[in-house]
Formats: structure tokens, sequence, C-alpha cells
């Protein structure tokens, strides 16, 4: 059979040599591939089971494991943070996986914090006990305390590491921190504004120079985060304002060696001012009727430009296109500008957007609030169609809960294309408050004051507030709850009170008023609230002892009116508020008007209303024009008097400069002591001007006064025989000034005022002095 074989190919004997040669070849890897396989072995282990070690090693698809293989393991091995050192070694056909395994952490602890809490510095480390000691995880904790500290305005702090062995591989870990002294802002400066002044600028944002008050609030520490929001505030109220292209370019902080702070200066942009030309819409979505949607369209011809508006045009076109079965369409204003005409003309726009659902909502961080009180915050829930408008409104919401020290809404894909997952990233906050105060004003003498209370009790977005005040002529008890979303949006509350009032130099009677009021708020717009009420009330009208006789003033009245009377009344309270900012307004109007009708049960039946309007306008740099009109009528209804206590009377808040009681009708029967017994109308008017002292650092908190008042109380309704009573409609107007000083106590407050008309029998009081928070 050799013989037949080819004479042109290779040998026989050389042939079969081959294949030999070929067979052992494969033999052998195959027996190297399968040692390869099965002599990985471990050392150095105690806790992690060899086997757990081998998963971390892959073979090829021959089972080999190569170069590649073998650091692809030793990389995922240490990246595990299980050991402190891995190596691999090669002894024959063996791996050898030499291991050090990381030290178990029993406690990770703080010391030498005290402006930071354990529970804030344990919430950013990640070091955790039951984990395993890592030392770049240890170095990364340090950048992430250290952070903490400089968000809390402290940047000369230290913090150090400490490992203490405890044996058994394991170790406890202390940061040890000194804090060094708090790092604040010593000096805010604007630069390019023109239109507004340095005053109405620092009202705005959250950043305060060092003052008095700083202990309290915590504006002056230092946060660049915190400066970066100012920067978006600043913008945002030029933009509501007028200044549709205005911009902060720069948001810069100095330290200054001197005063060991920061000055902090902000560079604006502000551009020319326009006011509002054509306001239009054109819709891109078939079968979407435009003309449904015009009434939700906010702005004005020839009102000033405003950016809120706008944005407040968006969201009610967005939910009006929801309502209409286009929760897909989107609004968005393009904006025209003429800027020779200084006029900016709107467009919204209405096209057809990309169609996405909410598959999940996610909400982190939330350690004391509870999930629902998020969610009910949203306009949107998991299964409706994603609106990035109502998104953007649930985040201003949250944040405007006050609850949170963060709020941030983000998305992430789904698990389809069209699906879309919010992931809600939040911050607690203490939201408990304790506040011991005291004060003294010409009207009510001494006062001590001792609140306690929160406004997200155990998490769940209710309010609970108990309050004591004790006075030289006022005690008072009261305790209130309120509870949001109870009926839909609307809000309800309950307070329960005790007040009483004693014989003072402005009366010679005293008042005791116990009882509660149930409350319903409902939110018709972003600046209109209506809150209703049932108040069920006991009120007495006290004699003075040593008044008691005769001659006591209100001889008929009072007596009419002196013993227990229940009240039993419904009324209503809209408020329209379009201010700025409520602590310190320039720009806006707040009205308010509240009725409440008595009669359902009780002993007493009348109608009283009120009104008070409150309009702010910014008349240069640092001085704001305040008018103000307010008015009442009160009167009884089925043949019965409107009681004493429920009347009006003329004193410092309608008019300045006159006494507590000091006008009005007046008994002025010979040998009484001529009380004032009230009456059912009065009406008062007020111009203000507003400013700064000049001269003065605004860091003092010092805001100087200058005023006019005028107004009247009239129409007494109480029987005549046997009293002369004072009852014309005389105007009482008066002149002067005032200075504001927030000092570390609350606000006081100093007017002197000089009454330019009177009646002949009114009480006046040029110097009115007040302190505290009340």
């Amino acid at each position: 059979m050799l013989r037949n074989l080819p004479t042109h190919g290779p040998k026989p004997r050389a042939l079969a040599a081959m294949l030999l040669v070929t067979a052992l070849g494969t033999l052998i890897a195959s027996a190297s591939a399968m040692a390869t396989q099965s002599t990985i072995s471990v050392e150095g282990n105690r806790r992690i089971e060899a086997d757990t070690v081998r998963t971390y090693f892959h073979p090829d698809s021959s089972g080999h494991y190569d170069a590649a293989a073998l650091d692809a393991g030793l990389k995922a091995l240490i990246a595990s943070g299980l050991f402190d050192n891995v190596t691999i070694e090669h002894a024959g056909e063996q791996i050898i996986v030499h291991l050090t395994e990381a030290k178990v952490l029993d406690r990770v602890a703080f010391e030498g914090n005290k402006k930071v809490k354990d529970t804030d510095l344990t919430a950013v480390v990640q070091s955790k006990p039951r984990g395993s000691l890592q030392r770049a995880t240890v170095q990364g904790d340090v950048a992430r305390i250290l952070e903490t500290y400089h968000r809390a305005g402290r940047d000369d702090v230290r913090v150090v590491p400490e490992i203490i062995d405890r044996g058994n591989d394991r170790v406890d870990l202390v940061y040890t921190i000194t804090e060094g002294k708090k790092t604040t802002v010593q000096k805010i400066d604007f630069v390019g504004n023109k239109a507004f002044g340095a005053r109405q600028l620092r009202a705005i944002i959250k950043t305060s120079p060092t003052n008095l008050l700083s202990f309290l609030t915590g504006g002056d520490v230092y946060d660049a985060d915190r400066l970066n929001e100012d920067r978006e505030l600043l913008r945002q109220y030029y933009r509501n304002h007028g200044y549709a292209d205005a911009a902060v370019t720069k948001a810069g902080a100095e330290f200054d060696p001197a005063s060991k702070g920061f000055n902090v200066t902000f560079v604006i942009d502000e551009g020319p001012s326009y006011r509002f030309g054509d306001i239009d819409l054109t819709c891109n979505v078939p079968g979407l009727d435009c003309d449904r949607l015009r009434s939700q369209l906010l702005a004005r011809r020839d009102t000033p430009f405003d950016a809120s508006k706008l944005d407040k045009t968006t969201e009610a076109l967005t939910a009006e296109m929801a309502k209409l079965g286009f929760p897909f369409a989107r609004a968005e204003p393009r904006i025209t500008r003429d800027v020779q005409a200084q006029r900016a003309n709107v467009t919204f726009v209405i096209e057809q957007g990309q169609r996405a659902y909410v598959e999940r909502i996610e909400i982190h961080g939330n350690s004391r609030t509870r999930d629902y009180v998020i969610r009910r915050e949203f306009d949107v829930g998991e299964g409706d169609a994603y609106n990035k408008t109502l998104i953007d409104r649930a985040e201003r919401r949250l944040k405007n809960l006050n609850y949170f020290k963060t709020v941030k809404i983000t998305t992430k894909p789904g698990s389809a294309p069209d699906r879309v997952v919010l992931d809600v990233e939040t911050v607690d906050q203490s939201t408990g408050d304790f506040n011991i105060s005291g004060g003294y004003s010409t009207t009510d003498g001494l006062l001590a004051e001792v609140k306690v209370g929160d406004r997200n009790v155990l998490g769940s977005g209710n309010a609970v507030q108990a309050a004591v005040t004790y006075g030289q002529y006022a005690r008072s008890a009261d305790l209130s709850v309120s509870a949001p979303y109870s009926l839909g949006r609307a809000t309800a509350g309950a307070e329960v009170f005790d007040r009483q009032t004693t014989l003072s130099p402005y009366q010679s009677y005293g008042s005791n008023t116990y009882g509660g009021t149930l409350t319903l708020g409902t939110p018709v717009t972003e600046q209109t609230n209506i809150l209703w009420r049932y108040s069920l009330y006991d009120q007495n009208v006290t004699l003075s002892p040593t008044a008691s006789n005769a001659t006591v003033s209100l001889p008929v009245r009072q007596a009419a009116a002196a013993g227990r009377q229940l009240v039993s009344s419904i009324g209503d309270t809209a408020t329209f508020n379009t201010l700025d900012n409520n602590m310190s307004p320039t720009s806006g109007i707040r009205s308010q008007l509240s009725q409440d009708l008595a009669g359902l049960g009780g002993d007493v039946r009348f109608l009283r209303t009120t009104e008070d309007v409150r309009y702010y306008h910014s008349l240069s740099n640092d001085l704001t024009g305040m008018v103000r009109a307010q008015g009442g009528y009160i009167t009884g209804w089925g043949g019965q008097q409107a009681p004493l206590l429920n009347s009006f009377f003329g004193g410092p808040n309608i008019v300045r400069g006159f006494a507590p009681n000091g006008f009005g009708p007046r008994d002025l029967t010979p040998g009484s002591t001529m009380d004032n017994v009230g009456g059912s109308l009065y009406w008062a008017t007020t111009a203000e001007l507003q400013s700064n002292i000049p001269g003065l650092p605004q860091e003092y908190g010092l805001k100087a006064s200058a005023f006019v008042d005028a107004g009247s109380v009239f129409g007494y309704r109480g029987p005549t025989q046997s009293v002369q009573v004072a009852n014309k409609n005389i105007v009482r107007s008066s002149v002067g000034a005032g200075l504001t000083w927030a000092s570390p106590f609350g606000p006081l407050t100093v007017d002197y005022a000089v009454p330019l008309s009177k009646a002949a029998y009114d009480v006046v009081q040029p110097l009115r002095f007040s302190a505290g928070g009340f």
C-alpha cells in the first residue's frame, strides 16, 4: 500500500511523523486548557470564598485565560472594593491569586463637628458601617465633608480620617473635624443697575451681607450655589419688570483678608425696557381650535413686558389643551422685538410635541417627608402624557413648600422609546419652629410670647402651631392646625383661641373671647386665593371694678352688651397678591376683601365687610411709593344691633398720630368715662414714601418713611336715649415720619405723626413705638 502513494507528496515516514506531532500538540493544548480552568488557586482570603474570587475571571470561548482575561479579572477584583491588595502569580500551569482583604467597618463616626449635624454628614459620606474600608472612598468622603462645610459658609475647615483597629479585621473610621470660623459675605454691590436701586435688588436675592439678624437668617453665609440662584432671581426680576433682554453677566465673590469675608458683586446688563405689543396665537395642530385658547392669554397690549405672564400663559395653554384632548401639544412664546418703538410682540405657537408617557415617578432623598406629599404637587401621574411645562411647575411648587433644602427633577429613559422616568431628588430640611419673643408697644404695653410649631408634622405636610401671649393689657392662647389637599387642592384648617383684654389707659372695660374657627382655603389662580371660614366663639364685655356705677361710659349700650354673647358666623376672605416681595415689597398690589355673616345660631346677628388695598411702585433707586385704601361696614340684621366688640374703633392702625380708640363715635355724657362706643363705618387712605437712610449701610437694616394719613370712623347705631354720642363723619388726618429697624428681636418701628385735622374730643398720641414679632 505504501508503494501506491503519490511520488510527488511527502515521504510516508515524514507524513506519519507530522500526524503524530499534531495529535500530541492537540492533546497537550487540551490538557493545558483543562488544567488552566481547574488550577486557579486563591491565597490570603479569610472571609470571601475562593469560588467567589474565581468568578471574576472569564475565559475565552476555548476555555483559555489569556493575558487580557487575567488583567480584566485583576481589575474587577480591585474595583470591587473588597480587597486592599490583589496580585497574580504564575507557577507552572497554575495561576495563583494573592489577596489582602479589606477590613470591615464597624462604625463610621464624626468628632469635632458642632455646626453640621451627624445626620447631615452621614448622608454625604459613602463609607458605611458593615461595608469595607476603601482608601479611595475615604479620600472622597473627606472632599464631600469639606464641600458640605463650604456650603455652610466655613472655608477654614480641616478633616482628618482616623482608623481604629478593633481586631478580627474590623475597624472604626472616625473623621476628626476642625471647623474653624464661618466665612461670611461682608458686602454686596451691583454694577450696571439703573432701573432698580440696590435696596430693591438686595430684597430679591437670598444672599445678604452680615448684619445683626444674620445669626437668625443665615443669609450671610457664602455659598457659590446660592450666588448662582441669586443670579437667576435677578434675571427673572428684570424680565418680569419690562427688561426682556436683561442678563446678569457676572456674579463674583472676592475674599477680603481685612474683613475676613467675601465681597460679592453682581454685574447687570439691563438692556432697554419694553412694553407688550401685539399678542397673538398660531395653531399648527390639526383639529385644535385656537379661538378656544385665546381666553388663556394673560399678557395685554401696552402693558410693561412681564416674562412671568408668558410663563403662566404657557402653563395655562398646556393645561387647557390637555383638557381638550391634546396632551402632547406644546405652546412656545416667540418674541419679536421692535427696539426703536420698545415693543415686544409675542406669538404663542402651538405645535404637536413628541408622544411620550410618564412610566414612573421615582423619589429619592426624602428621609422625612412622605412620598404622597411630593406626588400631590404633580399635575401628571404615572401613565399620563409627559409634559415638561407641568413638570417645571411641579418643581416650583415643591420648592415653595419650604420643606426641602433642594429639589431637582430630571428625566431618564424608560423601558420603551416613548416612556420617560421622572427622577425627583430632594433633601429634607428642618420644619420645626420654637420661638420665645418679647416686645413693647404703646397700644398693648409689654408683651411676651412663646410659640412652637411644625409646618410638616411627621412628614405629612400638615402644620401645627401653638402660641401663648402674656401682656400688660392683653393675653391670649392659640392652637391651630392645617391640612393641605384635604379636599382636592383645598387646605382645611382649625383654630381654637382664648383672648383677653383688660382695663387700659384707652378703655374703661375689658373683654374675654374664646372659641374656634374652621377654615378652607381654595386657590383660584397663582395670585388669587379664597379662604372660607366658620367661627363659633363666646365674647364677653367686662366692666372695670372701679367703673361699675352709673357714671361708666356706654351706660345703655354697655348694659346691653355686657355679659356673654355667643357668636356663630360664616365668612370668606379673597386675596389678590402680585407683590414682588411679601417682606419688603417694592412693586405690586395686595388686595384683601373679607366678609362675615353672624346669625346662624348664636345670640347676635350682623354682617361685616372690610377691604384693604395696597399698591407699591418703585419711584427711583431705593425709593418706593405706597398708597393704601381701606374701609369697612358692619350692620345688624333681624332687628339686632351690631355688638360692641365687632364694631370699628379709630386709632393708629387707621390714622397714625391718634391713640388707640382715639377717634370715632364717643360718649360725651357728663360724668361718664367718655369711652369710644364704636362705629359701623370706617374709611382710610395712606400715601407713603419708603427709603434707606442716606449715608447708612443697608446692612444695618434701617428704613425711613414719610407719610400722610386720612380717615374716619362714624355711624354709631346704638341707643341714644339719655346719652350724648358724638357721631359725625369728621375727617382725621396726619402727616409724619417713621423709622423701622430689622432688629434681632423682630421689627422695631417708631412713628411720629402730627394730626392735621381732628375733633375736639379726639385723643391724640403723636409718638408710637412697637417692638417684637407681633
